[in-house]
Parts: structure tokens; sequence; C-alpha cells
């Protein structure tokens, strides 16, 4: 009776610590963390850590206030990244993103709801990075304007006939570019932005090499995201200069003096040359005695 007993309270105890165990796995799944965007040129990617082991992650994500939903190839995966540019097709819109830790493929688990950490709101309109644009120089004939001719930088979206898009097909109107151009002997620098790809610069002085920079504005965003990164510097080259341009009219009005002042001097001591060497022959001469007659 007694072993029967004993046996009862084995079977007892071994249920609870199967259970509290199977609890207890259930709660070493841990969330995930650092959750963030990151896009740049509108290549939309959700990234978070640290690498799992014994678990997957899967994302769920929705427009605001929408159902959410899944990417194939971001279900119970061991990656931690996911590609979401083809999926958040309203560009304008914001997105959010939940990360679930689940147990990896082919895993029961008796879990309701599974650990979950989400993301701060994205819109690949409002937050994409948009890289350096490169752009050409054009100098007139009469050395007083340049003109800049800038590319518009590719994106990672393409239409419905498989083309792939610039920023300018995506931002149309609201896209404008700033450049920041300075002499290239000199630290001061001025601005312009232009709605156009092609920006005319007129208040150059003539002659005069000038460095470039340019980069997109896009002035409807929050302030710390309406730049995008800057080009590359470029450099016009320096074109041939009149000597009063290059030198300045006191340099050129000194340099005139000295030349005059130093053929003065060369002409008043050959005089006294002369002049030595005639007195000298005169005083040579008074000192012969006369001939007889």
């Amino acid at each position: 009776m007694e072993s029967n007993r004993q046996m009862k309270f084995r079977m007892l105890v071994l249920v609870l610590v199967s259970f509290f165990m199977k609890d207890c796995a259930s709660d070493t799944i841990p969330k995930a963390q650092s959750v963030a965007w990151s896009s740049t040129n509108f290549k939309s990617m959700l990234t978070w850590s640290p690498k799992p082991t014994n678990y997957s992650y899967t994302v769920e994500f929705s427009e605001l206030g929408k159902d959410r939903q899944r990417t194939p190839h971001c279900i119970r995966t061991m990656e931690t990244e996911c590609d979401l540019t083809a999926e958040l097709e309203n560009l304008k819109t914001y997105y959010s993103a939940d990360i679930l830790s689940e147990p990896m493929r082919g895993v029961s688990s008796d879990l309701v709801e599974f650990p979950h950490v989400s993301s701060e709101k994205f819109s690949p309109y409002h937050d994409t990075l948009i890289g350096r644009p490169e752009f050409t120089i054009e100098v007139s004939d009469d050395k007083r304007k340049m003109t800049l001719d800038v590319k518009d930088v590719s994106t990672a979206l393409f239409n419905d006939r498989k083309e792939r898009l610039n920023i300018r097909d995506v931002f149309g109107d609201d896209l404008l570019y700033k450049v920041t151009y300075r002499k290239a002997k000199s630290t001061g620098k001025k601005e312009k932005t232009s709605k156009s790809n092609i920006i005319e610069l007129t208040d150059l002085d003539q002659g005069v090499s000038y460095c470039f920079t340019v980069q997109v504005y896009l002035p409807f965003r929050a302030q710390d995201k309406q730049h995008g990164e800057l080009s590359n510097i470029q450099c016009s080259p320096e074109g041939e200069r009149s000597i009063f341009e290059e030198y300045g009219m006191g340099v050129i009005v000194g340099a005139i003096l000295i030349i005059i002042l130093a053929i003065t001097a060369i002409i008043i001591v050959i005089a006294m040359c002369c002049r030595r060497r005639k007195q000298a022959k005169n005083t040579g001469k008074e000192g012969l005695p006369l001939n007889g007659v």
C-alpha cells in the first residue's frame, strides 16, 4: 500500500516537473532587441539582434491602423534582417513592424502568444536616406558662367514594366538640389537651391576655379532628414587670366615703379661713369707739356 502511494507521488512530481520545465523552456525564448529600420534610396530593411540559436524570428508588418501581414522569406527565419522594400507599396504612409520570437521550423509549442517587440513607425517617402548624386561641370566661353548637370540617383524601386525608378520619378516636384560652392583658393562658401537638374551659376569671377558639392534637399521632411548625402567635391579648371586679374593693380603699379627706379638708377650710374671718364681724360690732357712751334 505504501509503495503504491510512493509511486503515485513520484508520478505527480514527474508531471509537475515536466509541466514547469516546459513552461520554463518556453520562457527562455528571448525577445528581439535593437529593432530598427534601415533605408537608403528606398531599399528598406528591418534589422534586429541577437542571432538566434534554438529558436527563430517571424516579422509581421502593417500600415498604421491596418491588419498585419507577413512576407514568406521572413517567417521563422534564422536571420536578423528582413528586406521589406517590395512590401511597402504605399511609399508615403507610415508602417510599423513586430518581431516575434518563435520555435524553429518543425518544432511545436504550447504557447498561445510568443514574445515580440515592436518597431518605431517608418515611412519610405519621409525617412529613406538619399545617396550622393553625380554631376558634371560645363564652363561658358566667356568663363563667367558654370552649369552643373546633376544625375538623379537610382532607387531600389521598379514600375509595373520592371523598369528601375530614380528619385525624380518618386519625388517629382518635391525634389530639390542644393549646391555649395567656393573659390578653389578660398574658404568662403555660397549656396544655391534648384528644382532643376541643370543648375546655372552666374555670380562667378572670370577665369577662377570653383569647387562644388551637390546634395538632395527635401524641405517637406523633418529637419534632420531633409538633406541627402553630399556628393564628391569637383572643381572647375582654372582659366587663363589677365595680368591685372592675376596680380592686381597695386602689385602691377608697384612693379612698374620699381622698374622705372631701377632704369633711372642705371642711367644715373652710367652718366656719372661717363662724366668721370671725361673729367679724367681732360685732366690728363692738361698735364701734358706744350709742343714747340
